[in-house]
């Protein structure tokens, strides 16, 4: 199965909470088209069907994901230094 990338994940699962909280203080039509809007996107992105479970596997990905810095510090370490030479092979 494809997954969201884990930078999206977290994004939705910070906007699910942000969400689930304000229509919990709001409780307006609106924070819970919202609230079901993130829900939805948070559920297709992690291939499930109710929001407990996807924010089960958002997490339990996220846990195993490398972080962007993580990832940005391996490739600046893989870079080639200046004034290298790079070989090119097929």
């Amino acid at each position: 199965m494809l997954m969201a990338h884990p930078a999206v994940l977290r994004d939705l699962v910070e906007r699910y909470e942000t969400a689930r909280a304000h229509h919990a203080e709001q409780g307006s039509d609106a924070s819970r088209r919202r609230l079901e809007d993130v829900t939805y996107t948070l559920c297709v992105s992690t291939g499930t069907r109710r929001p407990e479970d996807a924010l089960a596997v958002a997490r339990q990905q996220l846990a195993t994901a490398p972080r962007a810095a993580d990832t940005v510090r391996r490739v600046k370490n893989a870079a080639p230094v200046a004034g290298t030479e790079v070989q090119l092979t097929a």
